[in-house]
């Protein structure tokens, strides 16, 4: 068996990672891991995101621990670079498998639009433009930009495509490989 693939989904505040990187799991189907960078931060570290925070080695721990279990990985979050590169740079590199890196480039207003269609997460305009950096691209060699005119369908189409995702077959660690976990569609 190859190794799993990791994508990682990164932009700012509002950019639609999150619902992207959602839509990508649930098109791969099982075997598909999800790790959210604010559920990982906020809710189970309860940390801030600011320099000398653990997050970023508690994050690339737990996406390492997920492909080393044999799970595809879909990363996402803000996970600026000026904070989070090395360790990001460190989970691509080591990856021995397919490692891709996906940045939704969004204008600020536009994110603050999606925003606010989408209720109250407890932070103002203030506070997104305060975390707002503009085309904060890694760098690293074959990063897809994805722009804002990009559809949901079409992003997630985007990234299964370069990633090999809609290719790949099924992965799950159910160690009796039995019929119910090997269907790419069975969601339960």
């Amino acid at each position: 068996m190859h190794a799993p693939t990791l994508v990682v989904i990164r932009g700012n505040s509002g950019s639609g990672k999150s619902t992207t990187a959602r839509e990508v799991r649930s098109r791969y189907g099982r075997g598909c891991a999800l790790v959210e960078q604010d559920h990982l931060r906020r809710i189970i570290l309860r940390e801030h995101d600011e320099p000398g925070a653990v997050a970023p080695a508690f994050i690339a721990a737990t996406v390492r621990s997920a492909l080393d279990l044999g799970y595809h990985v879909v990363l996402e979050g803000i996970l600026h670079a000026g904070r989070y590169r090395p360790a990001l740079l460190d989970l691509l590199a080591a990856h021995p498998g397919p490692s891709h890196a996906f940045y939704l480039d969004i204008p600020f207003p536009e994110t603050v639009r999606r925003h606010g269609m989408r209720g109250d997460f407890g932070f103002t305009t203030e506070d997104m433009r305060d975390w707002y950096v503009e085309r904060d691209l890694l760098g690293v060699p074959g990063e897809v930009v994805i722009g804002e005119t990009s559809s949901l369908p079409a992003s997630v189409a985007t990234i299964l495509e370069v990633s090999g995702l809609d290719r790949a077959p099924t992965r799950t660690p159910c160690p009796t490989s039995c019929p119910r976990c090997t269907q790419k569609d069975a969601v339960r």
